[in-house]
C-alpha cells in the first residue's frame, strides 16, 4: 500500500457463496431456490472482494459456505446464528458445525489482525457483504452502504472519505452510512473492535445492492471498478503521516 501508515488491508467474505457440506446436505433436500436466493449468500459479494483484495495486495479470507448452515458473520450467541434448517439439530451436531466452521474461519481472521498489530502496524479490514433491493416488501433507498461505528474516529473519517470520493467518481450512485443495516450490529467487526483498539483496527463492512450484480454487464463491471479505485482512494486520504525509518 505505499507509503500509507495503514499497513495492512484485510478483505473478508463471510456470505461468498451457498455451499453445503456433504455431512448436512440431507438438510436441504429440495431447497434450491432458497440456497440460490439472497437467503443463502451475498451474490456479488465474492466477486467484488476478490477484486479489492486483488488491487489491494491484500489478504482476503472468505467462506463459499452457505449461511443458512451457520452464519460467520454472527456471534456464537447470536439467536440467529442457525438458520431454520439446522436450528433443531441436537446440541452435539450444532457445537460440530461451529467447531468445523465458524471457529476456523473467525480465528483466521483475527489471528491475521492480530499479527499486524503486534508488528505496529494499523489494519483496515474491509468485509463484503450485498443486500436485497427489496427486503418484506420495502425498497432500500441505497446502491451501496458503508457500515462503520460512528463512536470510533478512524472508521467515521474512512467511510466519510470514502462516500465523498464516490458522490465524486460516480454522483448518480446513492451510498449511505450505516444502511441498510447498522454498523454497531451483530457482526466480525463488532466482535474484533471489542479487541483491538480503535486506533489499530478499523472494521468497515460494505454492502452493494444486489440489483447492480443482477443487471451484470458493463454496470456491474463499472460499480466494481469505481469500487475498488475509491476505496483506494479513501486510504491514501485517511493515512497516517509516514512512519520514519529506524
Amino acid at each position: 500500500m505505499g507509503s500509507s501508515a495503514i499497513d495492512t488491508c484485510l478483505i473478508t467474505c463471510e456470505h461468498g457463496g451457498n455451499g453445503i457440506p456433504q455431512a448436512y446436505r440431507h438438510l436441504f433436500a429440495g431447497q434450491k431456490e432458497i440456497l440460490a436466493s439472497h437467503r443463502g449468500h451475498d451474490p456479488g459479494a465474492l466477486e467484488l472482494a476478490r477484486e479489492l483484495a486483488a488491487a489491494m495486495r491484500s489478504e482476503i479470507v472468505f467462506s463459499t459456505t452457505s449461511r443458512l448452515v451457520v452464519d460467520l458473520n454472527r456471534s456464537r450467541r447470536h439467536p440467529r446464528l442457525f438458520s431454520e434448517f439446522t436450528r433443531r439439530l441436537s446440541p452435539d451436531l450444532r457445537r460440530a458445525i461451529v467447531s468445523e466452521l465458524h471457529v476456523p474461519y473467525r480465528d483466521r481472521v483475527e489471528s491475521l489482525v492480530a499479527a499486524a498489530v503486534a508488528r505496529g502496524e494499523r489494519v483496515v479490514h474491509l468485509s463484503s457483504h450485498s443486500f436485497v433491493p427489496v427486503l418484506e416488501g420495502v425498497v432500500r433507498t441505497a446502491d451501496v452502504g458503508l457500515l462503520y461505528d460512528p463512536r470510533r474516529p478512524g472508521e467515521a473519517g474512512l467511510c466519510a472519505a470514502w462516500r465523498q470520493i464516490l458522490s465524486n467518481l460516480a454522483p448518480q450512485l446513492r451510498v449511505r452510512r450505516n444502511y441498510p443495516y447498522r454498523g454497531r450490529g451483530d457482526g466480525l467487526t463488532t466482535t474484533l473492535r471489542r479487541r483491538f483498539d480503535p486506533d489499530r483496527y478499523l472494521g468497515i463492512e460494505l454492502e452493494v445492492n444486489h440489483a447492480a450484480f443482477l443487471a451484470g454487464g458493463l454496470a456491474w463491471e463499472r460499480l466494481r471498478a469505481v469500487l475498488v479505485r475509491s476505496f483506494q482512494t479513501a486510504l491514501d486520504r485517511c493515512a497516517l503521516p509516514k512512519r520514519e525509518s529506524p
